[in-house]
């Protein structure tokens, strides 16, 4: 069967009816690829069953596809012609790509100097009007809420409930693809915490099992593990480089009710994951993504998360190119050799 994006496969689960147009760029069916090396590298000897949930290969190589569905569909029900988000990044891509999808005015507001050069380049490229405020996402978001009060336009950020509703297909998808049930651990990147708050969502309605959840954070921005704002966030890891998220509360309710845990995890462990990834399982993730799997690795070496049978998937957010400034400063420097098939078989005999 042909698939046609998240609302279409999962309507039954959804507030949206039969009749609705839905705006889609058939976003999810993202791959849950087994990740044995990983698994071993990090919990030597345990029989865990690591999960790789690659959210990277939806349409603008992100999650934020799954709730942008549902809010711009939303948007259009409404009778909307503008919308508007503050982003580090993937938030403004997607809304970009679904706002083009829908023949919407989309306006975007992000922190000079903060997002990577992947994010932007798709953003203006889907035709969004990108302004760069001297600021960070956090004042950003205090503008696009309060500009949604004074003017006729929809605000598309994690504080839209429609978003939830879209990205909480990404746990149906898991329980449909580990044959019918939720793993042992769900572990995952906060930033503005709003995936955190879906995926828990999801498991509760589908009814399939409940995971306890692992959420991880940057050292450098983890509002949540040290339960207070930070004024200046700091990490590599831009996509949750968010220093008072907007669904703290709710973050805090599915850890609590999930019997879950949030950590602090640095920048330093962050790109240590990041680099397993691609290296042991082949898989190209914006730095952001690996903080689930640094978060776990951590978890696991404290000795706080017994890994043996147990089954865990990892959430990786975002696709590799989205910051690809990264990856080059992380990558060795390119071998130069003469141009001639001796040199290589020299090179070779080293």
């Amino acid at each position: 069967m042909t698939w046609k994006g998240v609302i279409n496969a999962y309507r039954a689960y959804l507030p949206f009816s039969a009749e609705t147009p839905i705006i889609t760029l058939n976003e999810g069916n993202t791959p849950l690829i087994r990740a044995d090396r990983l698994a071993e590298a990090i919990a030597p000897k345990a029989g865990l069953k690591l999960y790789l949930k690659y959210e990277g290969l939806n349409p603008t190589g992100s999650f934020k596809d799954r709730g942008m569905t549902a809010a711009i569909t939303q948007a259009v029900a409404e009778g909307a012609k503008t919308v508007i988000c503050a982003s580090t990044g993937n938030t403004a891509a997607s809304a970009a790509a679904y706002s083009a999808r829908a023949g919407l005015r989309c306006l975007v507001l992000v922190p000079e100097g903060k997002i990577a050069l992947g994010k932007l380049a798709a953003s203006l490229a889907y035709g969004a009007e990108v302004i760069s405020i001297d600021g960070s996402f956090d004042d950003g978001l205090d503008m696009v809420r309060e500009i949604v009060q004074r003017q006729p336009i929809a605000l598309v950020n994690s504080i839209n409930p429609w978003r939830l509703e879209g990205q909480k297909t990404g746990s149906f998808e898991i329980c449909d693809q580990l044959n019918g049930r939720a793993p042992d651990w769900h572990c995952l990147p906060v930033g503005n915490a709003g995936n955190i708050t879906a995926y828990w969502m999801g498991y509760q309605q589908y009814g399939k099992g409940l995971p306890r959840i692992l959420g991880g954070q940057a050292a450098g921005s983890a509002p949540i593990v040290t339960g207070k704002v930070v004024e200046h966030p700091e990490t590599i890891a831009t996509a949750i480089r968010i220093g008072n998220p907007a669904r703290w509360q709710q973050a805090l309710a599915a850890l609590d009710e999930s019997d879950g845990m949030i950590t602090a995890v640095t920048d330093d462990d962050i790109l240590a994951s990041w680099h397993k990834l691609a290296k042991l399982e082949g898989i190209f993730v914006e730095p952001a993504s690996a903080t689930g799997v640094a978060a776990l690795q951590q978890q696991i070496a404290l000795g706080e998360i017994d890994p043996v049978g147990k089954t865990a998937v990892c959430i990786l957010t975002g696709h590799g190119l989205k910051d690809p400034g990264t990856a080059v400063s992380q990558a060795q420097t390119p071998i130069t050799l003469p141009a001639n098939v001796n040199a290589l078989e020299d090179y070779l005999a080293q």
